[in-house]
């Protein structure tokens, strides 16, 4: 669709997704959020398809947040259903059973903070902020900030990002352990490829698994999320891949999984 506000582009087993608005600094409006939703599932179902790479269009931000010209006229309950459609989109891409990396090229503020952190990994030009500065329009993050900054960076990052509303460099960003790794701008599409590149040639059973474990952990208490690995740990079992890996290990030579 030549109106559609997303670049959806295979390079082999990687589909890069980009957010085309770069006259709206790639704000994420209702649209948007459906495309990215849309998109995301055709990824999963697509057997081809073993890594996801998001990023936005143009030099100036990933996504400099949600489209304030669409949420200011909504009402109470229209702004309660806003940040219901942002959330599942945002579950969607963080139950992936694929890894999906966020390439952060510029801003990364507000909803595009929140969409990077529900991506598996993060990696950002040494040129990007991040941030959470819904306080300053007299907003609450709605799209997962305030719990996935929590997870992520701990109490005292997330009050102090989401209180003052102030953005943080890369660099900064790293330290708190919000974004993965840090390159010079001019490296930044090689490097996140190379990444992608790296996952999409792994075992894409056991990706799933791990991907599972840490989902499932995250969310319930220690003796459960051991015994859910314990499971994943015996499924694996069941596949070629591991067998070929295994194999491949013993006779050293690189393996070749088939997703099976």
């Amino acid at each position: 669709m030549t109106d559609s506000p997303l670049l959806i582009a295979d390079h082999g087993a990687i589909c890069l997704i980009t957010i085309n608005r770069p006259e709206k600094l790639n704000a994420l409006n209702i649209a948007t959020l459906d495309a990215l939703h849309a998109a995301f599932d055709a990824a999963a179902a697509d057997d081809a398809i073993r890594a996801v790479v998001l990023t936005g269009a143009g030099p100036k931000a990933f996504v400099a947040g949600a489209d304030i010209g669409e949420m200011a006229g909504l009402t109470p309950a229209q702004g309660r259903d806003f940040s219901l459609r942002g959330q599942r989109m945002m579950r969607r891409v963080e139950k992936m059973p694929k890894p999906v990396v966020a390439m952060i090229n510029g801003f990364a503020l507000g909803g595009g903070l929140e969409l990077a952190m529900c991506c598996h990994l993060r990696i950002a030009a040494d040129t990007a902020k991040v941030g959470q500065p819904e306080i300053n329009l007299g907003l609450v993050p709605g799209f997962g900030g305030t719990q996935r900054l929590l997870r992520l960076a701990g109490r005292a990052a997330v009050l102090e990002l989401c209180l003052t509303g102030t953005p943080i460099d890369a660099a900064r960003a790293q330290q708190l352990g919000i974004v993965n790794r840090v390159v010079a701008a001019a490296e930044l599409e090689t490097e996140t490829m190379k990444l992608a590149g790296q996952l999409a040639a792994a075992a894409p059973l056991a990706l799933r698994g791990i991907l599972d474990c840490v989902n499932v952990g995250a969310e319930c208490g220690i003796e459960e999320a051991l015994e859910y690995e314990s499971a994943q740990f015996g499924l694996v079992f069941s596949t070629d891949d591991m067998r070929e890996g295994t194999r491949a290990f013993l006779e050293r030579r690189k393996p070749e999984f088939r997703n099976r």
